[in-house]
């Protein structure tokens, strides 16, 4: 729990950084053991025959170790994600009079398009205050802590379909990145919005206890705890047998509600979300499908029987034929 009352369940990119850097290391030890472990024991095995017989307990070592290989190996890619997301929100190039220019555009564009008025939205639960800490404390921490729980399902129960959640996870937070590139400042940052900055009245911000124009923060467009619980909602919907399963959709209209109300997204922010995702999953569709059909390609085919040039076989005689 820190100073402002925030539960912090997110590391610093440089945390989350070396973190995945160990794990993936560790992950390559443990493969690389299991690739050239075996040799370097038969080699000693042929060098000195007395000494052939296998250390009580290697077997199974080894083994653990080789299984605990691909756990290590996708929550380390998952850590690394996150450790880019994080640094490319605080160092990305900042220039404050486009980040509330564009802002300004996103407010205006949705009241063309007869948006919901977040501010509007927004004062329907001010005067609850226990709700609203609520949703500071959903938004500072909920959305990794599911992302992480979901893969860990995915992972354990759906091992196969698992590879398709992971790319798709890796080319929406890439995508979200590439936008984020250009600074959008949020609604609370924007004085016509009229909202309020709730993680700052309550004294529980992610950015500081001061409000105001910080430059780590102007990275509103694309909203990716949006394209996470999009993520999340869609894959237990697809991949769970349960006949609850459409209630996860919850989740993703529950995480937009809650970046509205505490004035740190548009509802813009949650729509072109949606669309990466969407762009996404057709984008590993894509490539899977154009992947499969150039391994058909180059599997080699069956080969015939032989014909030589210029002879042609005699065709087979049955034994009524033959008289």
């Amino acid at each position: 729990m820190g100073s402002s009352g925030v539960l912090k369940v997110e590391l610093s990119w440089q945390a989350a950084a070396v973190t995945s850097a160990c794990l993936l290391g560790v992950t390559a030890a443990i493969r690389l053991h299991g690739a050239i472990g075996p040799r370097v024991a038969a080699r000693r095995a042929a060098a000195r025959p007395g000494d052939a017989v296998p250390r009580p307990g290697a077997r199974p070592l080894r083994a653990g170790l080789a299984a605990a290989a691909p756990y290590t190996q996708e929550v380390g890619i998952v850590v690394g994600l996150f450790a880019l997301w994080q640094f490319a929100g605080r160092y990305a190039p900042r220039i404050q009079g486009g980040a509330l220019a564009r802002a300004q555009w996103i407010w205006h564009a949705e009241r063309v398009a007869r948006l919901p008025n977040e501010a509007a939205v927004q004062r329907l639960f001010l005067p609850y205050p226990l709700i609203v800490q609520a949703f500071n404390l959903y938004y500072a921490s909920l959305h990794y802590i599911v992302l992480m729980a979901m893969l860990a399902w995915m992972f354990l129960r759906h091992r196969d379909r698992y590879p398709e959640v992971r790319a798709a996870l890796v080319l929406l937070t890439g995508a979200c990145l590439l936008i984020q590139l250009i600074p959008v400042a949020p609604p609370r940052m924007l004085p016509l919005a009229g909202m309020v900055d709730t993680g700052v009245r309550y004294g529980q911000s992610v950015y500081g206890p001061v409000a105001g124009f910080n430059p780590t923060e102007v990275s509103a467009m694309p909203s990716v705890h949006v394209a996470w619980a999009l993520l999340i909602g869609v894959a237990v919907v697809r991949f769970s047998a349960s006949r609850w399963r459409w209630l996860a959709l919850a989740y993703p209209a529950a995480t937009t509600l809650v970046v509205v109300v505490t004035a740190n997204h548009f509802w813009a922010d949650g729509i072109v979300a949606g669309v990466l995702l969407a762009l996404a999953m057709l984008a590993y569709r894509g490539w899977r499908a154009a992947r499969l059909a150039l391994g058909r390609r180059l599997r080699p085919q069956p080969a015939g029987p032989r014909v030589q040039p210029g002879r042609v076989h005699a065709p087979v005689r049955g034994p009524a034929e033959a008289d």
